[in-house]
């Protein structure tokens, strides 16, 4: 089996770019998953970032993390399958930001989130460029997809930790699911591993790496794609040992974004494929998502090409 993808951006500056573009479109068709170096973003600031969310976790989160842990774990002795070994909130950055309603958050802590979060973004916008380019879309396609309704794109950050787990033979960190939007910017521990991915049928670890930032695609992308690029099942595996950080930047379309199948020459590929994806409003896949996220992906897809089947042909009531 080939290695894990491993990108470095600065190779897209000079003269191997070509050699890039071309593990990128590799990464982004067979893998699903790949990791980023020379991404821009300061090791200073993302060391920053990882000093002020370890200390916010063991000031504020610990505790209350144990006290579910000793609860979830009283008397099991099967698999747990409804719940999760971590502790997260999430942070919004686009429309509008949150973090200054979040309670818990020092002013060190705010400013460091605010900073890498618009490196984040600016990086995020970077890398649906060079997808786009590789598609062979016109310039900005893929960043227009997701704003193309009347609110822009969304974008916020899961802040996760998954601390250490007594019985990880009970309990996953976090259960196998794709995740719902376009594209997936994580900066994870390099000390503490977990994070796996689904492919050919066998679970593979994606390798932490320093100061990397690895990249998964979401479902959004499957769709615009019409099938070329794939969201990829995934997992957390609870350890028994360390407590491992995870930093999730999600940039996906507005909630009244259309999403639909990108033109030619995607959807000529897809079209000699037999596939076709469905168009929907982005808000109506995420709404399905919520109460189907750790089940298969496909049902979901079929359920909104039964949606636009209606709204394409309604049934007379008269």
């Amino acid at each position: 089996m080939d290695s894990f993808p491993v990108i470095d951006m600065e190779k897209l500056l000079g003269r191997e770019r070509g050699a890039a573009m071309e593990i990128l479109r590799d990464a982004c068709e067979k893998w699903g998953f790949f990791e980023i170096l020379n991404h821009g973003i300061s090791h200073d600031l993302m060391d920053e970032v990882e000093k002020v969310n370890k200390e916010q976790y063991n000031k504020c989160r610990e505790q209350k993390f144990n006290e579910f842990a000793n609860k979830a774990l009283e008397n099991a002795d099967s698999e747990i399958d409804h719940l999760d070994w971590e502790s997260t909130f999430f942070l919004r950055h686009l429309p509008v930001s949150n973090i200054s309603e979040i309670p818990d958050l020092d002013d060190q802590y705010r400013k460091a989130m605010k900073e890498f979060a618009a490196a984040i973004e600016k990086l995020a916008e970077r890398l649906l460029d060079l997808l786009g380019e590789n598609l062979e879309l016109e310039k900005g396609y893929l960043k227009k997809a997701f704003s193309n309704g009347s609110k822009g794109p969304t974008f916020g950050t899961k802040v996760s930790s998954y601390p250490p787990c007594p019985r990880p033979d009970l309990v996953k960190g976090l259960r196998a699911h794709t995740d719902a939007g376009g594209i997936i910017l994580l900066f994870q521990d390099d000390q503490v591993s977990g994070l796996q991915f689904l492919k050919d049928g066998e679970w593979l670890d994606v390798p932490p790496m320093r100061h990397a930032i690895v990249v998964n695609l979401g479902d959004q992308l499957e769709v615009i794609t019409n099938g070329k690029y794939k969201g990829v099942v995934h997992r957390v595996v609870a350890q028994t040992d360390g407590n491992r950080m995870s930093i999730a930047s999600f940039y996906n379309p507005g909630s009244d974004a259309v999403i639909f199948p990108a033109p030619a020459p995607v959807e000529k590929e897809a079209e000699e494929k037999k596939e076709v994806y469905p168009r929907f409003v982005f808000e109506d896949y995420m709404k399905l998502y919520v109460g189907h996220k750790f089940q298969a992906k496909e049902p979901r897809f079929e359920a909104m090409k039964a949606m636009e089947a209606v709204a394409t042909h309604p049934i007379a009531t008269s």
